[in-house]
């Protein structure tokens, strides 16, 4: 099927059209930038470095650390130039290219963090059988699955959105280009693209979620009816605390954006709510794992040492 749209490139309306604080912004999201590539390669670099990080909870969190660079990278980039620019359009390709990485990444975290919940629910209620359940082949299987999995969800929503049809405004309100501004621009039936949005994306979202949910749960019912140990209840939670507080800080802004419908009063305040998921969650991952996880600390440590 040929794109039939006669639109060439498209209007990125940003965060605000106040002049005045256009450099103001961007020097606060380089600095978050240069923060986010600083702390998650940092934890990266020690992950593969550190002999005693090679276990499968940190071979996953130096995948999500990798995600967090590349997550950023898709959407600031872009931002900043637009933020010192005063051409703030996107080609018709590179809008399209955004959304496909944008999804590609967003749905492999979303999955990501579901089988690291997994990953501390196999540690702590089976402990004897962990090293054979989560082995190095296995954990390679289950991040190469994430991978593919979040790639050909993403192709889907780009393939859909790029043959659709823009024959009005170009203007997206929005600071990057996102299936739900992109709908509101095209020109005739979106049921479908609405429903991919709501069904499969939903479904990928929302089905991780629910994974950590019951993993915590049967973890918290494990240590209770079967340990009877609140020395361990207390330690297992901490070493899953630093887990879930990324859980929650990626799913509410998330939620918030893709289960309300699309509206022009609600766009506003859902690009204020993307800078969660898209700027600040990003930063706070590896402050979070670094501050509450003893074993990052101990590594990080012993590298600064050895560079001393």
């Amino acid at each position: 099927m040929l794109n039939q749209t006669s639109v060439t490139e498209f209007f990125l309306l940003g965060l605000t059209d106040i002049q005045e604080l256009q450099p103001f912004l961007f020097v606060i999201f380089l600095i978050m930038y240069f923060v986010n590539v600083a702390g998650n390669g940092a934890i990266l670099i020690i992950v593969i470095s550190d002999p005693k990080l090679h276990s499968p909870m940190y071979f996953f969190l130096g995948n999500l650390s990798w995600l967090d660079i590349c997550y950023s990278t898709v959407t600031l980039p872009k931002m900043l130039e637009n933020f010192v620019s005063t051409h703030k359009t996107i080609s018709f390709v590179g809008c399209i290219s955004q959304l496909h990485f944008f999804h590609f990444l967003g749905s492999t975290e979303a999955m990501l963090l579901g089988v690291m919940a997994l990953d501390r629910f196999v540690a702590i209620c089976k402990p004897l059988h962990y090293t054979v359940i989560m082995n190095h082949q296995r954990c390679i299987q289950m991040a190469g699955t994430v991978w593919t999995i979040g790639f050909f969800h993403a192709l889907l929503h780009s393939i859909m959105t790029s043959n659709l049809n823009f024959c009005g405004s170009n203007h997206i309100h929005h600071f990057f280009c996102d299936i739900k501004p992109l709908l509101e621009l095209a020109c005739g039936n979106t049921e479908l693209n609405q429903w991919l949005l709501n069904t499969v994306t939903g479904t990928i979202a929302m089905g991780p979620f629910f994974i950590t949910l019951i993993s915590y749960f049967y973890i918290i019912a494990y240590l209770l009816f079967k340990t009877h140990s609140c020395s361990m209840l207390h330690r297992a939670l901490s070493t899953c605390a630093s887990h879930f507080m990324v859980v929650t800080l990626f799913y509410a802004p998330v939620l918030f954006t893709y289960t309300r419908p699309a509206s022009g009063s609600s766009m506003d305040q859902e690009r204020i709510v993307a800078i969660m998921y898209t700027v600040v969650t990003p930063v706070l991952n590896p402050l979070i794992y670094t501050l509450r996880n003893k074993e990052v600390k101990k590594a990080l440590l012993r590298v600064v040492r050895k560079k001393l």
